[in-house]
């Protein structure tokens, strides 16, 4: 089995497409996978880690509006980037060509379709992005993780397969004790995880930073993912507020099985990929969807669960003057934490990865 594997640019693309790469690799154990990435995006530092080649295409996204002047630069990057993966895939000769949205998925699943590639799409969200929207004409086969997608793809070519997460995830076993030895925490105080997406979210990391002082009277400890952009200004106020035995800033959080095994709450943004991960964990969440996202996917991804009893869901417009008031009543009321991480677990979707494997081979028999 020879599989190319496209997208990026956040952890809710990448996440996906190494679980997915993994589970090829499980089913095939001598098979070769290649990645096609954006240079400079995330993908770069997250794929070798995990263990795979990726090439770097030089794409970037348009600006807005469409008539500024560094279109003209992008458009010729653009071409580039068509030129180089049409010589990419044709040197690798894949047996399938996996995008899972991105910059780099565009021109790699469009020219694997016009080369005549076996191709799949895996969409993560309940509102596919424009990309994905466009490259369903050029997939064979498109893996879906909502119902109700027929209004946006070819329904003939749509699977319901659920969003595949990380196996340590999937099959979680760290211990809490583990996690706590791990970030340096006290098992017996109360532990919050405040993940704002894996390039983090301005909103959630000033509530948390203008709220310093309750986590100091409550004896409340956290581990605060804050993203590559507030990292150091983050790390500077809990220094100067003196609080690093309770507040552990990270700038990426690279053991979320064992950040999961500690957390008594969950904050996060209701991406598809955290909210898939938040079910298969069973914890009790308080979503804060993002705003800056088509359609405001992450707010219907959060009413879901909700209105489920699965999660709270606090807008992010009232982060700062109702996220730290709902944090302290959830951490105060141990059953209505027990029902929401109940309520959540019963949401999960297992073996998505597996399930895609099994699409990739139907395909490439």
């Amino acid at each position: 089995m020879r599989a190319i594997i496209s997208g990026g640019g956040s952890g809710g693309h990448i996440f996906p497409a190494i679980a997915i790469a993994n589970a090829i690799k499980a089913r095939w154990s001598d098979a070769e996978i290649l990645f096609i990435g954006a240079k400079g995006r995330m993908e770069m530092e997250r794929v070798p880690a995990a263990g795979y080649e990726i090439k770097a295409l030089p794409i970037a996204g348009l600006k807005r509006p469409l008539y500024n002047p560094k279109n003209v630069a992008i458009l010729f990057r653009m071409l580039r980037s068509q030129l180089m993966v049409r010589r990419i895939i044709k040197n690798f000769a894949p047996d399938i060509v996996v995008g899972v949205g991105g910059y780099a998925s565009a021109p790699t699943l469009k020219s694997a379709s016009q080369m005549g590639y076996k191709t799949l799409l895996q969409e993560q969200n309940s509102y596919p992005g424009l990309t994905n929207k466009m490259l369903s004409r050029h997939a064979d086969r498109i893996c879906v993780a909502y119902q109700g997608l027929e209004r946006f793809f070819p329904a003939q070519k749509i699977v319901f397969t659920g969003n595949p997460v990380r196996k340590d995830i999937e099959q979680l076993q760290a211990t809490k004790e583990e996690g706590c030895r791990h970030f340096g925490l006290n098992p017996d105080k109360p532990i919050v995880l405040s993940v704002g997406g894996s390039l983090g979210a301005g909103s959630i990391n000033n509530m948390i930073k203008s709220n310093l002082s309750y986590f100091k009277d409550n004896d409340v400890q956290i581990v605060w993912q804050t993203g590559r952009w507030n990292y150091e200004e983050d790390l500077a106020a809990v220094k100067a507020a003196n609080l690093e035995d309770k507040v552990k800033v990270h700038q990426f959080v690279s053991r979320m099985d064992l950040a999961y095994s500690v957390a008594d709450v969950v904050i996060s943004r209701a991406g598809a990929i955290a909210i898939s991960e938040l079910c298969i964990v069973g914890k009790p969440v308080i979503l804060i969807p993002s705003p800056n996202v088509a359609e405001d996917h992450q707010t219907k991804n959060a009413q879901a669960l909700a209105s489920q009893g699965a999660a709270l869901m606090v807008r992010d417009d009232e982060c700062g003057s109702k996220g730290i008031p709902t944090l302290a009543e959830l951490l105060a009321d141990g059953e209505r934490r027990r029902s929401i991480g109940e309520a959540c677990k019963r949401m999960a979707v297992y073996g998505a990865a597996d399930k895609i494997v099994d699409e990739i081979e139907k395909l490439t028999r």
